[in-house]
């Protein structure tokens, strides 16, 4: 890497780590719980979809202990919302701070992948405290979880770079992104498992690079659930979205600023 190069790249990251400095302050600044809000949510749901399969319905889905297999999924899929819907607002918020610096553009894609982040890494010790609480043991696998933070990042990263242009064109996007978020949660390993599907489904939810990521988060409890032909899918589906989101980006910056 040339001299050049290196500066550059020290100066993205500075710039991108006070961003998510700042976006995390201000976050939590006039909140009182501050950062219980961003464990909060995934445990009142886990809490009601306990509650449901397991003392209003017969489960037949997922593995025990129960609670533990819906936080291991419902905590990084809160990552994954919180960040694509942050980012269909992504330069609409900051249209101003945009038009006045010249720093790369991606970065106010970046900063809500690493915010957003840094809340599901605190939120791991929650998990790993109702681990211990629920008897579930930790496996080897525990040591995937780098893997499954790094190809959910891309993931996230890539999709994350196609919206934010796209819905400063086509405002009408933010609401269909959330309609497919809501549908992709159902459509995701979250309140049951991939093996838990019938053969025909269980091949189409292979491509759903959520399926791969979710299995090695889940490893570290339920090795089982580990599928790594879902992962390998996974990983090279996130690499595709990545560059597709780069190539989107390129092609639409310029615009994306003459109409912010």
């Amino acid at each position: 890497m040339r001299p050049e190069q290196r500066t550059s790249f020290a100066r993205y990251r500075h710039s991108l780590w006070l961003l998510t400095q700042r976006d995390l302050r201000v976050r939590y600044s006039t909140s009182l719980l501050g950062y219980f809000w961003s464990i909060l949510d995934p445990l009142v749901m886990a809490g009601i979809y306990w509650f449901v399969f397991t003392q209003v319905f017969q489960r037949g889905v997922g593995h025990e202990p129960y609670v533990i297999f819906l936080l291991s999924a419902l905590l990084p899929w809160m990552w994954f919302n919180g960040t694509i819907s942050d980012c269909t607002r992504a330069f609409l918020r900051e249209a101003k701070l945009i038009r006045s610096t010249r720093i790369p553009r991606t970065i106010w894609v970046n900063r809500l992948v690493l915010s957003k982040g840094i809340e599901f890494l605190a939120s791991v010790p929650v998990l790993l405290f109702f681990a211990i609480l629920a008897g579930a043991p930790i496996t080897a696998g525990a040591f995937l979880f780098p893997l499954a933070i790094l190809i959910q990042s891309v993931l996230t990263a890539g999709i994350g770079l196609m919206v934010a242009p796209l819905v400063v064109f086509f405002r009408d996007l933010e609401r269909a992104v959330k309609l497919v978020l809501r549908f992709l949660f159902y459509a995701s390993p979250i309140i049951y498992s991939t093996s838990d599907l019938p053969a025909q489904l269980h091949f189409w939810a292979a491509f759903n690079p959520l399926s791969g990521i979710f299995s090695l988060y889940r490893a570290a409890f339920f090795p089982g659930d580990l599928d790594w032909l879902t992962v390998g899918v996974s990983a090279g589906m996130s690499l595709a979205m990545l560059g597709l989101g780069i190539l989107v980006f390129k092609r639409t910056e310029r615009a994306v600023l003459k109409e912010i």
